[in-house]
């Protein structure tokens, strides 16, 4: 699983890249997640536009991070997912605990709603 994480307004956007299927990078991103909790950074939006294929493990480091970051009062939105990707989403009934948006932008301006 890579990532990358930049800010835009306010907000941090991840941009996953890749398979996202767990392993060692999952640590690493969840240790991330926990640092700019600690920093107050709780805007997020996770990119999905660049994900290939995406596991049960993939899921569950989505909703573990959305789980960390809404304890501290902020959100995870998630944007650019593929057809096949939201599929796996409206399967999982996940497509109705996240708040999802076609692109980056639009995702982005939901913060300053």
């Amino acid at each position: 699983m890579n990532y990358s994480v930049t800010e835009h307004y306010n907000t941090i956007v991840i941009q996953f890249k890749g398979k996202a299927m767990g392993g060692p990078a999952a640590s690493k991103y969840m240790d991330e997640i926990k640092e700019l909790v600690e920093q107050g950074k709780t805007n997020v939006v996770g990119d999905l536009s660049k994900v290939s294929f995406m596991n049960s493990s993939g899921l569950g480091i989505l909703i573990s991070s959305l789980t960390s970051i809404r304890n501290a009062g902020g959100d995870l939105r998630i944007c650019g997912a593929s057809q096949r990707i939201e599929s796996l989403l409206m399967v999982t009934k996940l497509i109705t605990v996240f708040k999802h948006f076609k692109t980056r932008e639009e995702a982005i301006a939901s913060f300053q709603e």
